[in-house]
């Protein structure tokens, strides 16, 4: 396809992936307000309870990602979206309003189903609107979102939190505004995003694919004719109807784990599941006791940490330049491979007691790599390889794979460094990074430049 209705098609799919900010936001904003609503709350010393209230939202996560899919092919992408601001709108008030322990665990937990059904929408409704030549650019701008809402989360933090004597007691700040408002306003600050957002997923299309599949063909023609013009429109919905033809059973778990389309619910369960056991994001989760690991003072470990979250969202920019340039199989491949070598560095590093600069370089090198590579063209894989008949289904399973895998890393992390040590934990991830860039090289497609329907010819075989 030459040319398409830029305007609208990236107005589109940036509301959609608003969804990512918000997912970005919510993820890390609870690690500026935990010293503040630990006291608040008197858990400070209650350790299964601050584990409770780091992980209620990620218990959410797993509920919101087994319902997305069923929700998304029964009500449709626009809605669920709809459902989903409201969904972060009221968690972000309730939680911030909480003046009692279970109140703001409820919340919590509601805030984490908005993650969960966030995470696996957004990047499939851009991929369902998405011409092929920029499928992947576009579907990037999830994980553009998701970083942007970190380092927003981080930025709002330290803005809004006064600065604490060193002499002050706990008691002293829990009396003090950061212990009685500044973490509520945190929170709050979620509420104006998902406002907007609320407001403009009411505004954007249904997804043509989803109306097609629901034998609502006119909607669907006028969608993809606002996006490409009457002839892409009509080739566009041709080629779904051959899809569909060639697949007329019903979309669901029974037929996602049929024989057709085992393989490739494989590949994405996997693909899923390692973008967080590369070990990446516990670069981000415990940033302070790595960098201190290495030799530095808390002072220059809270700077260290925005260096990195600058680096995060700058070379996940770059992503959205070569990912339909370079191609999926290609970037997985460099980013397992390369987290392979710098994990093992860092790991040496670790065992030499290697400290000061150099650890900055190679934790910044392990960042870079990720953003660019792993982090956006996993949600591109996911949203591409699955068939229109179980794509929502599909998506919701391979999330529900990668926030079991987020769990489970978060989880591990420390009692691996505990029992291995730092130079141990980073020999592991490296040995993991190794595994995941064999799989990409025996299984993963190639999905640069094919259309949707291209792909499911392609990768289920009748």
């Amino acid at each position: 396809m030459g040319t398409f209705n830029k305007g609208f098609v990236y107005f589109i799919c940036l509301v959609s992936a608003m969804g990512g900010l918000l997912f970005g936001y919510d993820w890390v904003v609870i690690g500026g307000a935990k010293p503040f609503y630990e006291l608040y709350f008197d858990i400070s010393s209650q350790p299964s309870l601050q584990g409770l209230a780091m992980t209620m939202a990620l218990i959410g996560c797993l509920v919101g990602a087994m319902i997305c899919g069923s929700l998304a092919d029964r009500i449709g992408r626009k809605k669920l979206l709809i459902v989903s601001a409201a969904v972060f709108f009221f968690s972000a008030l309730a939680t911030g309003a909480a003046h009692s322990f279970s109140i703001f665990l409820v919340a919590r937990f509601f805030g984490g189903i908005g993650i969960g059904i966030a995470s696996g929408l957004s990047p499939m409704y851009i991929a369902e609107m998405a011409p092929t030549s920029v499928r992947g650019k576009l579907v990037s701008l999830n994980q553009l979102m998701i970083v942007l809402g970190i380092l927003a989360a981080q930025i709002t933090n330290w803005l809004i939190a006064d600065d604490i004597p060193s002499s002050y007691t706990a008691t002293q700040i829990a009396a003090s505004w950061n212990g009685q408002m500044a973490w509520r306003w945190m929170f709050w600050a979620a509420a104006f995003p998902a406002t907007v957002f609320f407001i403009l997923a009411c505004v954007i299309p249904e997804s043509p694919r989803w109306l097609a599949l629901k034998g609502k063909d006119a909607g669907a023609l006028a969608v993809l004719s606002k996006i490409g013009g009457d002839l892409y429109a009509q080739q566009e919905l041709e080629s779904i109807h051959q899809t569909q033809a060639a697949a007329s059973e019903q979309g669901g778990l029974q037929l996602l784990f049929s024989r057709p389309y085992r393989k490739v619910l494989v590949i994405g369960v996997v693909i899923a599941f390692f973008q967080q056991w590369c070990g990446t994001n516990v670069i981000f989760n415990y940033a302070q006791e790595i960098f201190q690991s290495a030799g530095y003072q808390i002072g220059d470990v809270l700077f260290n940490i925005v260096v990195t979250g600058i680096a995060n969202v700058l070379f996940t920019i770059v992503a959205l330049f070569i990912v339909d340039r370079w191609g999926r199989k290609a970037m997985m491949k460099l980013g397992a491979g390369g987290l392979c070598l710098i994990y093992l560095t860092l790991g040496t590093c670790y065992y030499f007691h290697v400290s000061g600069f150099f650890m900055i370089i190679l934790v910044v090198a392990a960042i870079a790599c990720y953003a660019m590579t792993l982090g956006p063209v996993t949600w591109v894989l996911l949203a591409e390889i699955f068939p229109n008949k179980v794509r929502a289904i599909a998506v919701a399973t391979s999330t529900f794979a990668l926030w079991v895998g987020s769990s489970t890393l978060t989880y591990t992390f420390p009692l691996l460094n505990q029992a291995l040590g730092s130079y141990g934990t980073f020999w592991i991830y490296s040995a993991v990074c190794l595994a995941g860039f064999i799989f990409m090289t025996m299984m993963l497609p190639e999905t640069k430049g094919k259309s949707l329907e291209e792909l499911e010819k392609e990768l289920i075989k009748k």
